[in-house]
């Protein structure tokens, strides 16, 4: 999976990514996040990439998506964990 920077500014940050699946996942984490203040993605054709634009006030957006990224990984190891004691 490829990720390209489009705007890195302070407060906000623009990339653009192939995988809608993942640019939805990091919408849904970044937007429980108080600093967030807007977290959305776009895909102007399906053929076309996705572009996940974040905005945040009183941390950087990329704080913001790192943060959300370690929230992701947690929960999934939650569940890799409570699968494994199904066995």
């Amino acid at each position: 999976m490829e990720m390209n920077i489009l705007k890195n500014e302070k407060e906000e940050l623009e990339l653009e990514t192939d995988s809608l699946t993942i640019a939805e996942i990091l919408r849904v984490y970044l937007n429980k996040d108080s600093d967030v203040t807007f977290a959305a993605w776009k895909r102007e054709h399906p053929t076309k990439k996705t572009t996940l634009l974040v905005k945040t006030k009183g941390k950087t957006a990329k704080k913001a998506i790192d943060d959300a990224v370690s929230a992701i990984t947690k929960d999934l190891d939650r569940v890799e964990a409570d699968f494994k004691k199904l066995k």
